[in-house]
């Protein structure tokens, strides 16, 4: 299944086709070697002072299911109800701190989405489909990866192939096949001066 965006203006085919869909094929992994793809996207990410304060704990069911399976454990009932086909799960995370001078990032948190979306387009180029979410217990996820305290929890991503809906709750089934939407141009960027509430 396919849901481009329908955008008011044409961008390329790799971000339209980008979409956070819920249907897993559990029974395709993912590789090695896509799995360091995606890191790889996320690496080359653009950051204040090239200070790359992101860190993923990734997890592939495929070569380490005792991690998998305690990240899928961080998750809320209601995203593991479908990420249980995710083959791979990621914990994100920023160094609140920057590395050349100890000094508080406020940027790590921006930088890591940046990083992030770069590992969500990456996926879509590789024809697998991502999917970030804040339902999972961030506590929990500290104390079982061993995240140390200066970094933000940030989010978790399922990463996988797509697979037909079927398996889905109605719930979820009626959310894969919903039309996409955003906010009009005008309500979110404007030209030289602030204009929105």
């Amino acid at each position: 299944m396919q849901k481009p965006a329908i955008t008011q203006q044409a961008i390329h085919e790799l971000l339209a086709n980008r979409w956070s869909g819920r249907a897993y094929d559990a029974g395709k992994a993912v590789s090695q070697e896509q799995v360091v793809s995606l890191l790889e996207a996320a690496r080359w990410a653009p950051s204040c002072f090239g200070d790359q304060p992101w860190r993923y704990v990734f997890c592939n069911k495929a070569d380490n299911m005792q991690a998998w399976q305690a990240a899928f454990d961080c998750l809320v009932p209601g995203n593991q109800g479908w990420a249980v086909n995710a083959p791979v799960l990621l914990l994100i995370c920023a160094d609140t701190l920057f590395g050349h001078n100890d000094k508080p990032n406020k940027w790590a948190a921006y930088d890591t989405g940046a990083a992030t979306e770069n590992l969500c387009l990456q996926a879509t180029a590789l024809g697998l489909m991502a999917h970030q979410m804040g339902g999972f217990d961030a506590d929990k996820a500290r104390a079982t990866f061993k995240v140390p305290e200066r970094y933000q929890i940030l989010a978790m991503v399922t990463v996988g192939y797509q697979a037909a809906i079927e398996g889905l709750s109605e719930e979820d089934k009626a959310r894969e096949v919903a039309a996409r939407s955003r906010k009009p141009l005008d309500e979110l960027f404007f030209n030289g001066l602030w204009q929105g509430q």
